[in-house]
């Protein structure tokens, strides 16, 4: 299992387990909220909102969800998202990357911190691990949607840089700038996506022996059920035969 730089990852994890639904509606909703605040409340006219609308279908989030939420930022109802990075350093030595949307910045400092040191961990410095990382698109799509060739000409063809398939989804990487273009153009032509958004794609990966494994997992678990906490990002590679033996 790899720390998000294979979509083989933690959140699969997490969906065999049946995380509650409301848990991931509420923040599909606040990245929709957002968004919208930031730019038009047009999808059409506002690119990183329409990645949010459609990362929420993916999900299968009712449309009036979808429309709430919208209209919380048009209205100025509700709280005042900011967006905030952490970065740190889990088990085994595995770098960390902590994005989240809050209302209240004492309140997620303390709970990704506590998450850390409770977890094998230690919360660093912003930009601590950030370097070992490459800011760039990830948009994909399941297995089902075509065969390996077929969506590398596809993504080719559309603009994107580079593309990793496996027996479960496909992963399309794209320029940062790019990730809109690229997913509109694959909508087109293989429909729309499970995920289209910006991503930290690590430029090397640390491998997790057993002994370290179920800690970090533990870490990353945390810190996703924390309500603020949008995505946790990893450079950690965590092989079939252990992941067996803690599961």
């Amino acid at each position: 299992m790899a720390g998000h730089s294979k979509f083989k990852n933690i959140m699969h994890r997490k969906g065999a387990q049946d995380k509650k639904r409301s848990a991931m509606f509420s923040k599909l909703s606040r990245e929709i909220t957002v968004a919208a605040k930031m730019g038009m409340a047009d999808p059409d006219m506002n690119p990183r909102l329409r990645l949010a609308v459609n990362a929420a279908k993916a999900q299968s989030m009712p449309k009036d969800n979808i429309q709430r939420a919208i209209d919380k930022a048009t209205k100025g109802d509700g709280e005042n998202y900011e967006e905030v990075r952490y970065e740190g350093y889990g088990p085994g030595g595995v770098a960390v990357i902590v994005e989240a949307l809050t209302d209240n910045r004492n309140r997620t400092a303390t709970n990704v911190r506590t998450a850390f040191s409770k977890n094998g961990g230690n919360l660093g410095a912003s930009g601590a691990v950030s370097h070992g990382f490459d800011r760039m698109g990830l948009i994909t799509y399941p297995a089902k949607a075509g065969d390996p060739d077929a969506i590398f000409e596809a993504a080719l063809e559309a603009g994107a840089e580079d593309v990793s398939s496996n027996e479960d989804e496909h992963e399309i990487w794209t320029a940062m700038d790019a990730l809109h273009e690229v997913s509109k153009a694959l909508e087109a032509s293989l429909g729309p996506a499970d995920s289209a958004k910006l991503a930290w794609k690590p430029q090397t990966t640390v491998d997790v022996d057993e002994a370290n494994a179920a800690t970090l997992l533990k870490l990353i678990d945390t810190l996703e059920e924390d309500d603020d906490v949008q995505t946790v990002w990893g450079n950690y590679e965590v092989s079939d035969e252990i992941m067996e033996k803690i599961a």
